[in-house]
């Protein structure tokens, strides 16, 4: 197996972005090794709809392997409460959307902090790779695990934002079963507006999980967005734009209540 290449973390294109607008906030938080590069062609498309924008590096990525191996949960949900905290401090309104482990993130802060509207997308209830669950007591004998090349993903992404990890701590996958087994045990406790994105071709998540989601929560309005043949990053595929124009419609949508 072929691991996939590191990447080079000081690219602009990787950093954290704030883009000024109007009085909704939207707050993006990108997955599981990745960068606030995987969110930031839906922040552009948001921004360009008037909202105001503010993409984030969770703690220990886009940085070394090492740093995130001293980081977990913990830490990755108090930096995603703080950038919430941050943007109601500024906007009347404040949303969230977030990719992979960064839409469990969403929900937590949903159940949490009662932000206007919600996005998971990719957001996984159960993970198709079957060492995740396994992460605490594999760490031991195997203490990082490398991602495969896949040359076919690679090509449906825009290369210019797909920045992360080559791998992962072995450890920060339990770290992350932990926050899939919060969200999902306190979904009931959820009743702003939710949108679960997700496609079909998900080659990272049990194919259930945006219909658990939207089944779990209380929100008089939930629903799923379905995108086809597009990967797991599916905000730097070709239905990035479809996924803004749906996310920010749900957005305005609550702004009414």
């Amino acid at each position: 197996m072929k691991k996939r290449p590191a990447v080079d973390f000081s690219a602009p294109e990787c950093q954290p972005f704030f883009l000024e607008g109007g009085s909704h906030g939207v707050l993006l938080i990108h997955g599981f090794t990745g960068s606030a590069g995987h969110m930031r062609l839906i922040g552009d498309c948001l921004h360009h709809q008037g909202f105001t924008v503010r993409g984030i590096n969770l703690p220990g990525h886009a940085d070394t392997l090492e740093a995130m191996g001293r980081t977990g949960w913990q830490d990755w949900l108090a930096a995603s409460k703080e950038a919430l905290m941050a943007l109601r401090e500024r906007c009347e309104y404040v949303s969230v959307a977030g990719l992979s482990m960064g839409g469990v993130l969403t929900l937590l802060l949903a159940e949490q902090m009662e932000p206007t509207a919600v996005a998971p997308i990719s957001a996984p209830m159960a993970v198709q790779n079957r060492l995740m669950p396994l992460a605490r007591f594999v760490a031991p004998v195997m203490p990082t695990v490398w991602w495969r090349e896949d040359k076919e993903r690679t090509a449906q992404l825009d290369q210019r934002y797909d920045y992360g990890y080559p791998g992962f701590p072995t450890r920060c996958a339990a770290e992350l079963n932990t926050l899939i087994h919060m969200a999902r045990r306190d979904l009931h406790s959820i009743t702003c507006p939710v949108l679960a994105v997700q496609s079909r071709a998900d080659e990272t998540i049990s194919a259930d999980s945006a219909e658990v989601i939207v089944q779990g929560v209380s929100s008089d309005v939930a629903g799923v967005l379905w995108l086809e043949d597009v990967p797991h990053v599916c905000t730097l595929s070709k239905e990035h734009r479809h996924v803004a124009s749906a996310i920010g419609k749900l957005f305005r949508t609550a702004e009414k209540g």
